[in-house]
């Protein structure tokens, strides 16, 4: 999975300003340069940037062009953070469990000190 054109989309103010402004449902082109004092010609660029990193989509009504949200990339992206956390906190809890076995503070199963039941 590439998250390259993603990172680079979200890492500037203006185009994570446009996507909040898209959490609330589709906007025309004319509707979200109203929500910024720069040229038409640079939130068009801003737009274009977020639909190549498809993070938002655009559909046709009439003379107009709609922008909404896409957010299975962000799910995407997500979901890979979370992974990589957890593959972290498995890393930090295989990394303590050595530590124990190294310094004999681990307990076998078959140690007097285990919660082990016996039958």
């Amino acid at each position: 999975m590439i998250f390259e054109s993603t990172f680079k989309a979200l890492s500037d103010p203006i185009r994570r300003k446009i996507l909040t402004i898209l959490k609330n449902g589709k906007l025309s082109a004319g509707e979200i340069c109203s929500y910024f004092e720069i040229t038409d010609a640079a939130v068009s660029y801003h737009l274009n940037l977020l639909k190549k990193a498809d993070l938002i989509s655009e559909s046709r009504y009439k003379n107009f062009i709609y922008y909404e949200l896409n957010t299975s990339v962000l799910d995407d992206i997500i979901l890979w953070i979370k992974e990589l956390k957890e593959s972290d906190s498995d890393e930090k809890i295989r990394q303590s469990e050595n530590n124990n076995v190294s310094n004999g503070t681990a307990t076998s199963c078959n140690s007097p000190d285990s919660n082990a039941v016996s039958s």
